[in-house]
């Protein structure tokens, strides 16, 4: 049984460290949040990942797996450290690594010969796991006998267990041969490809594969941008482009726009590198851009249909960046929400785990029980998470409770044909020929006549 130290315990952190218990190791996870700390101790998660509670309590009552706010219980007997902490963007898009070199300089003095590896999960800029390096060799000479190793994450949430435990690879960048060797001993019970590089391929492998996801997400997106255009419904295209081998069917689903704690920073931060090194990120900086503007086509369809927002009521289903997590950064809808009360909308939301985070940051949203209750007396429903229950949803009794039945389907979750066989006027994502109902009728929202009639989506 290896004992393992997980510094940092947010959403990495402690997947990997309740991962690394399961597989039969005796892990100590540090956070310097001693609220969270003390949460976890009752076994409960801060953040909603299936099936993590169960496996985090699971693995407490095993006594494999603890929690503690102190570096030096960590560090204590300790064959490998793994650093999970979070390297949020700088306003120049550069990755912050200041956490990182926080815990290196709280963890130098603690470390004692036979020293454990160092093993940063973190998602890091080119070179950083060689400063580490360099920085406890700073703080002792003696310390540079430390071996350092880059070992990124590529778990999804939602699926993050299985992403653990099912890897398509594990990548290992070390900077020296055989400083990885405890490190791939971890690992081995998976059964997994193991992938054995130099640090700074293991530092950018991580980048390029979240950059090559986003690109991807951007690409299908301006082409489901063309298909409205040219009468053409995009599904078709992408199963026609991910048929082919060479492509596949990963990431070809249009949509709202990428999201999350990753794919934005990730970008970003690698457009920098790129820049400041002399190389002109073109096509990152479009990637960007693409996703910046998909969000903003959805309100041109609401416009579009409404004629104006001021006044109108506005239903969002989905708040969380996908579905199966809480997290709402940089998720589409959270943007997409603002913007439709900045033109005097009214927005009522409903998300089956994120409301919670999200009323603390949209005060003026009212989150609703369930779908139905959202929609009660709406003019159009916004669908921007794909969340499994929204694509059963039972659209007859939908349009009894609206005031205007449009649907803007910004995941293309809902069959465009049963939309228009319950009345309602449609819209998707790239679906350049869909059914449509009858034109819709001025109505009298908040008891005055709108002297705007609706106008069918342009294709």
């Amino acid at each position: 049984m290896n004992t393992v130290c997980v510094v940092g315990s947010g959403y990495v952190g402690l997947v990997t460290g309740a991962c690394l218990a399961e597989l039969g190791n005796r892990v100590v996870a540090v956070d310097v949040d001693a609220e969270r700390i003390e949460l976890l101790r009752r076994g409960e998660v801060p953040f909603f990942e299936p099936g993590l509670e169960e496996l985090v309590r699971r693995m407490s009552a095993s006594g494999r797996l603890t929690f503690t706010t102190s570096y030096a219980t960590g560090a204590a007997k300790a064959d490998v450290i793994f650093l999970c902490l979070p390297t949020p963007p700088l306003p120049n898009g550069a990755a912050d690594t200041s956490i990182l070199r926080t815990a290196v300089e709280e963890l130098a003095p603690l470390l004692q010969a036979p020293y454990p590896v160092v093993v940063c999960k973190s998602t890091v800029p080119v070179g950083t796991c060689a400063t580490l390096h360099r920085l406890l060799e700073q703080i002792s000479p003696l310390l540079g006998a430390v071996p350092v190793v880059a070992n990124p994450e590529f778990l999804r949430e939602g699926s993050a267990i299985a992403d653990f435990m099912h890897p398509d690879r594990v990548v290992i960048g070390s900077h020296a041969p055989g400083c990885a060797a405890l490190v791939e001993a971890l690992y081995k019970p998976l059964n997994a490809p193991i992938l054995t590089t130099g640090l700074k391929t293991a530092e950018m492998i991580k980048y390029a594969s979240n950059a090559f996801l986003a690109t991807r997400i951007s690409f299908i997106n301006e082409i489901a941008n063309i298909c409205e255009h040219v009468g053409v419904d995009v599904a078709g295209v992408a199963d026609g482009m991910g048929s082919d081998k060479r492509i596949g069917p990963s990431f070809l689903r249009p949509g709202v726009g990428y999201g999350g704690s990753c794919f934005p920073k990730d970008v970003q931060a690698l457009a920098h590198l790129g820049a400041i090194h002399g190389v002109q990120p073109r096509l990152l900086r479009s990637v960007m851009e693409v996703n910046a503007d998909q969000g903003k086509r959805v309100l041109h369809k609401l416009r579009t249909q409404l004629g104006r927002l001021d006044g109108a009521t506005v239903a969002v289903w989905g708040i969380a960046y996908k579905p199966n997590t809480d997290d709402i950064r940089e998720a589409p809808a959270v943007e997409i929400m603002r913007l439709v009360e900045q033109e005097g909308g009214t927005v009522r939301a409903y998300d089956p785990v994120a409301m919670p985070k999200a009323a603390a940051l949209l005060p003026t949203v009212t989150m609703c029980a369930d779908p139905y209750a959202a929609a009660a007396g709406a003019d159009a429903v916004l669908l921007l998470t794909e969340w499994n229950e929204f694509k059963g949803v039972d659209l007859t009794r939908l349009a009894t409770l609206m005031r205007r039945s449009i649907l803007i389907d910004g995941r293309n979750a809902v069959d465009p044909g049963r939309a228009a066989a319950a009345g309602f006027h449609y819209a998707g994502i790239g679906r350049g020929s869909v059914p449509e109902p009858p034109a819709l009728s001025p109505v009298e929202p908040n008891g005055r006549v709108d002297a705007i009639a609706a106008v069918p989506v342009p294709v």
